[in-house]
């Protein structure tokens, strides 16, 4: 029902329209070269808008892992207060990290059986 009431127009006589246009406008036309010039550049220079999105968010990326990293700092500080001011805690770690034993005592080691060895 649209064929009725518009003409479809052939690409090559809409391409001589549009010439025909910019041929009778030539400031409208250098207007909107210009225009969508300054477009381009503003969107894909290096100082772009599309620039400073990626920017952004490498920035909000880093100060995440800033804030992950200075909380795992203050874990850690505390774990050395901790084992320096307890010698239980320095002798726990040591026996779970490094299966070290105080004099006398015999380790143990328990190995796990995986599925497949089982059968």
């Amino acid at each position: 029902m649209d064929d009725q009431f518009y003409r479809k127009l052939q690409p090559e006589q809409l391409l001589n329209k549009i010439a025909r246009s910019a041929a009778k406008n030539k400031k409208r036309t250098v207007l909107i070269v210009l225009v969508f010039i300054v477009l381009l550049y503003v969107v894909f220079d290096n100082k772009g808008v599309l620039t400073r999105f990626r920017l952004e968010q490498q920035h909000r990326e880093w100060m995440d892992q800033l804030k992950r990293d200075s909380l795992e700092t203050l874990r850690l500080r505390e774990q050395m207060k901790a084992i320096e001011s307890s010698n239980d805690t320095l002798e726990r770690i040591a026996r779970e990290r490094y299966g070290l034993a105080k004099q006398g005592e015999t380790v143990y080691q328990v190995r796990k059986q995986s599925a497949d060895s089982s059968k």
